[in-house]
């Protein structure tokens, strides 16, 4: 089991004095997929001096770069991930989210049956990709305020397992399924997809700990079912310094280790 906190590459020494072991970034702020390959290495560069990994990334896609709709422009697509899949083989990355809530989210009026497809189409063409460079994408379900496709974990369990391919797997992110009323029990059919996790409060997004919010059963499904991969603390900090470590301590004491 590996603990990480979501955050800007700058902070990795301090998610590292917390006593996490990685860094999860977003992908514009880490690859730089929209700058020239020359940025992107001298970025890296930098990073590595930290000795600390960054071993997952979120918001693989802008707003902008459209996946589902009359407007998806399908060259600009295969070009951007290809290239953000190389670039994250050569940073070493594990595992890209696929969260995009606004590249996703199906246009007013767009047959939700014909998105659906599209997104199965997206997958297919990351799958080799992320196989490539040693990656696994996580299907992040986003809850139903964010987004209106792919907002539950039994959603995204089932088009994981239509796109039938080992780099591409399900995220189960914590705060999403408590702001859709989804339990312990929507989880636990689904943890054999089960490749990352992102963990923050239900009523203000806070770390574990910082707010009274009753994790156990979710942790407990996990535990349950030897989980043993990445957990991502995705939230926001008002204190850092004092939140990140509490909140480590919080999943550990959970999962009983």
């Amino acid at each position: 089991m590996q603990f990480g906190i979501c955050a800007a590459p700058e902070s990795a020494e301090k998610v590292k004095a917390a006593g996490y072991d990685f860094l999860e970034c977003t992908v514009g702020g880490f690859l730089k997929p929209d700058q020239p390959e020359s940025v992107f290495e001298s970025a890296l560069a930098e990073f590595r001096k930290v000795g600390f990994p960054c071993l997952a990334l979120n918001c693989l896609l802008p707003a902008s770069l459209r996946v589902t709709g009359p407007d998806v422009n399908r060259a600009a697509v295969e070009e951007y991930v290809a290239r953000v899949f190389k670039r994250a083989g050569r940073a070493r990355v594990r595992r890209i989210v696929f969260g995009s809530g606004g590249a996703r989210k199906v246009p007013e009026g767009f047959p939700r049956e014909n998105a659906r497809r599209q997104l199965l189409d997206f997958l297919r063409l990351c799958a080799p990709l992320a196989l490539q460079n040693g990656i696994v994408l996580c299907i992040e379900p986003l809850n139903t305020a964010e987004c209106n496709i792919l907002t539950h974990v039994a959603e995204c369990a089932g088009l994981t397992r239509e796109v039938d391919h080992p780099a591409v797997r399900l995220l189960a992110d914590f705060y999403h399924m408590f702001r859709n009323g989804e339990t312990a029990d929507d989880l636990a059919p689904h943890t054999d997809l089960l490749q990352h996790v992102h963990v923050a409060t239900r009523d203000n997004r806070l770390p574990p700990g910082a707010e009274p919010c009753d994790f156990a059963p979710l942790f407990d499904v996990l535990r349950q079912a030897g989980y043993q991969e990445g957990i991502s603390v995705e939230a926001r900090s008002q204190d850092p310094d004092r939140e990140w470590p509490a909140a480590l301590a919080v999943m550990k004491s959970l999962l009983g280790t």
